[in-house]
């Protein structure tokens, strides 16, 4: 299966593929039905194999329904649906997208910059009694240069997504039918999906993490994926009980966010059972971790991905007992070694750059020769995080090379911090970072919000701090927040944390 085309072929003909809160599910044969509909339609359209279609609609099942259906005839390219006006602008410039599909009724931005840059504008439209996932595209046909036919191949371009861009332009990644089907596989693999699993997926629908991991990867397994309106932790428990999933997967602050209502839903973790929980995109905290299995009673399965590998590199056994927390586990698809800044690999307990080669990671950046040059080493990707693999295999990371505290020539690894610092038990989370220093050039500092009710303040943490980190690793400054600023997917950033807090 190296094509999203084929992929859908994985389930039974009657058997649910998509389904969403309080709605009819989406079957398997709907589903091929609707991929046949919309290569047909994007054809009629004039958009055809390796053209892109910008897609900017709300989470849910037709968000779900048009990445896999337009991405087996075309190349996806899903933008966050709540950018303003001037971020449409610049990521529709930078695409050159065929098509914007929106959702019918929409009053978003995206709809004016396409329209400003030439684009068209295509609707999609679903009605209420529609199972999940049905929808059809309104709008008028353009005149292509030239128009490739049908289905995807496996060498053709699936999707294509932006790079954060914290510290420079976001770069463009594109992966072929080949790159994602072959990375579904990895995590329903090292999952163990079966056609009876159920996953809740909480994930926002613009990024790597919810699209590979709980759509593909449910589809690969010939399983359903139910698609809520994105991640409410009001909800959540409500969504446990009425859908009643096998699993989920989410970031390290959504884990959070549902263990602090979990006490009182036990009844509701009881009767669902999950089988099993799994974290990636960002570092699951060992205190979260531990919290989590104890709470569920179940594995917690931390992954370690990035949009350049179409998500999934590294994954934590499924045995009960095999997780190591702090650590990502083992390579799950994708080869991993540990490089130097001299290209050479390392061997096993050194720390250097995480590498990675395989049919899931990217061949290159979009229309980008120097990124390329810096990104690839002797047939691996440099990952840009930095870590090490122990003798049997299990890779730790110590952070981004970009994140890791140059304290005037003494390197400190923020996440280590954090998890001193986590220990306390008035501390609820955490990121540590760097601030400017005009001798060290960068010193230590921690934003921090603190459990429900706790009492702690600056002085009081710096002192727990001394008693378990090295002095030149304590924070220099603490910032008690109510909240830690986020990203679009929910994950803590450390990167320009110091800016958004005036203290650079």
């Amino acid at each position: 299966m190296d094509t999203l085309g084929e992929l859908v072929n994985c389930g039974k003909a009657k058997d649910a593929a998509l389904a969403a809160p309080d709605r009819q599910a989406l079957t398997y044969e709907q589903l091929r039905a609707q991929v046949d509909y919309t290569a047909t339609r994007l054809n009629t359209l004039g958009v055809g194999r390796n053209d892109t279609v910008a897609i900017v609609l709300p989470n849910g099942p037709e968000m779900a329904s048009a990445f896999i259906c337009i991405g087996a005839a075309a190349t996806t390219a899903p933008l966050n649906p709540a950018y303003r006006g001037t971020e449409f602008d610049f990521y529709l410039e930078d695409l050159q997208p065929k098509l914007l599909v929106v959702e019918e009724g929409t009053d978003s931005p995206a709809a004016a910059s396409a329209e400003k840059l030439g684009i068209t504008v295509v609707v999609l439209k679903h009605e209420e009694t529609d199972p999940a996932g049905k929808f059809e595209l309104i709008g008028e046909s353009i005149t292509p240069d030239s128009l490739k036919p049908g289905l995807a191949e496996s060498s053709d371009i699936a999707l294509v997504l932006h790079t954060s861009g914290t510290t420079s332009r976001p770069k463009l990644v594109p992966l072929s039918q080949q790159n994602v089907c072959a990375s579904a596989r990895n995590v329903s693999l090292s999952l163990e999906l079966i056609s009876t699993d159920y996953c809740l997926n909480i994930m926002p629908l613009f990024h790597i993490h919810g699209l590979i991991a709980a759509v593909l990867g449910s589809i690969q397994a010939g399983a359903c994926v139910n698609c809520t309106p994105g991640f409410n932790a009001l909800k959540f428990f409500v969504w446990l009980e009425e859908i009643r999933p096998t699993w989920y997967t989410g970031v390290p602050t959504m884990h959070q966010a549902i263990l602090s209502r979990a006490e009182r839903n036990k009844h509701i973790i009881d009767s669902v059972k999950l089988r099993l929980l799994r974290s990636s995109s960002a570092s699951l905290p060992p205190q979260v971790m531990q919290d989590l299995e104890q709470t569920f009673d179940a594995p917690v399965i931390e992954a370690y991905g990035m949009t350049e590998a179409a998500h999934q590199m590294a994954s934590n056994p499924l045995s009960r007992g095999s997780q190591r927390p702090g650590s990502v586990g083992l390579a799950a698809g994708p080869k991993i070694s540990i490089m130097n800044q001299e290209g050479e690999l390392l061997s096993a307990g050194d720390i250097g750059e995480v590498v990675i080669q395989g049919e899931n990671v990217t061949s290159g950046y979009l229309n980008n020769e120097e990124a390329n040059a810096s990104a690839f080493s002797n047939g691996w990707f440099r990952t840009g995080d930095q870590g090490h693999i122990d003798k049997k295999g299990y890779l730790t990371l110590t952070g981004r090379l970009k994140e890791i505290i140059n304290r005037g020539g003494e390197k400190i690894s923020p996440r280590e911090v954090d998890e001193i610092l986590l220990d306390h038990q008035s501390v609820a989370q955490v990121v540590t970072f760097a601030i400017p220093h005009k001798k060290l050039g960068e010193d230590v500092a921690a934003a921090i919000v603190l459990e429900d009710g706790a009492e702690l303040d600056e002085t009081g943490l710096r002192d727990y701090a001394a008693t378990r980190l090295a002095d030149f690793k304590v924070p220099k400054k603490v910032v008690i927040l109510e909240e830690i600023p986020k990203g679009p997917t929910g994950k803590l950033q450390r990167i320009g944390l110091a800016e958004k807090l005036g203290l650079a």
